[in-house]
């Protein structure tokens, strides 16, 4: 597959064109840092308030706290106020050690989007040309975004939204192939935005069900995509991310699944997490994540049921995964 633009963004190269997606309570550091040797070319934190920043919240600091091995990295912010968005580009220019810094306008959340933040943009075309031109002019380092469709099927604007995007100077832009209306549910519809990779001056980036690598490669054909971005699909299943990584490279590989191979693959992101967050911290996120490893699997609603029902604190669950482990070797 021949790809529009070379697998660099804003004049940075990168060594491949897999993107892992920013999602809210996953992308920590230690998830990042897991998911990186599967084929991770560039990693995006979780979205990060604006107000939170300038209010000095820890917690909001942890977002992008990063390490030696978390590079590339994009930093990913949202806010409804220029004046509070070019602060808090300040603030994590002088904290913070990244590569790229990604506006969210796609988040579909009501909590989010009540504020004028996310998605909401998408209602604010004149709005949105302002906001990001200024913060591009305010930014050292190469801006992205991430958008939908548009706000609902009445108002499917992706087009002209990419436009203003790359008239602000955005060096990419992420498209979401869902309305905010949509959420997370229905289908992604690529046929909304076919052949635009082609019609823009900046790289396109595809994002949405992707959940394996033919589907993903005919989503980037039609629309001109010249990177992908993987998010909910691949939390548990990091496989799928080495399976993506070698498509984009023009290699057709499957890589099988196995029982104990994959509680490997849990075990070393419970310890990354318990390592970062501590085992109190970490206990909640586990519980949600681990039995993620296993969908499909034989007996996977038993795995699940053992991590909700009996898995108190991180030692049992370092045992069920133990046992999984050595059970499948034998």
């Amino acid at each position: 597959m021949d790809y529009p633009f070379p697998a660099s963004i804003g004049g940075i190269p990168l060594s491949g064109r897999l993107i892992l997606g920013p999602m809210a309570g996953i992308t920590s550091l230690p998830y990042r840092e897991f998911m990186r040797p599967f084929g991770i070319s560039l990693a995006v934190t979780e979205m990060i308030s604006d107000c939170g920043l300038l209010y000095g919240n820890q917690r909001t600091k942890e977002y992008f706290r990063s390490s030696g091995e978390d590079h590339p990295l994009a930093v990913q912010l949202f806010g409804f106020s220029l004046e509070n968005s070019l602060q808090a580009v300040d603030v994590l220019e002088k904290e913070s050690s990244y590569e790229f810094l990604d506006l969210n306008f796609g988040c579909p959340v009501p909590k989010v989007t009540k504020t004028g933040a996310g998605s909401s943009w998408l209602r604010r075309e004149k709005e949105l040309e302002e906001y990001v031109s200024a913060i591009v002019r305010r930014s050292r380092k190469p801006v992205t975004a991430k958008i939908r469709l548009g706000w609902d099927e009445a108002s499917i604007n992706v087009e002209e939204v990419c436009r203003i995007l790359e008239r602000s100077g955005v060096s990419l832009v992420t498209v979401h192939a869902r309305t905010r209306a949509q959420g997370y549910s229905g289908h992604a519809d690529f046929h909304r935005i076919e052949g635009l990779g082609h019609r823009l001056s900046i790289p396109l980036c595809t994002s949405g069900d992707v959940r394996d690598a033919r589907g993903s490669m005919e989503a980037m054909a039609l629309t001109g995509a010249s990177f992908l971005m993987l998010a909910r699909y691949g939390v548990g299943d990091p496989l799928l991310a080495k399976e993506l990584s070698s498509a984009l490279e023009g290699r057709e590989e499957r890589f099988p699944r196995s029982l104990g191979e994959q509680a490997g693959f849990a075990l070393d992101y419970l310890e990354r997490m318990v390592s970062y967050l501590g085992e109190r911290g970490a206990l909640g996120i586990l519980r949600g994540v681990l039995p993620k490893f296993f969908r499909s699997f034989p007996g996977d609603r038993r795995i699940r049921r053992a991590f909700v029902e009996t898995a108190r604190d991180v030692s049992s669950m370092r045992e069920i995964l133990l046992s999984l482990k050595e059970d499948n070797c034998h």
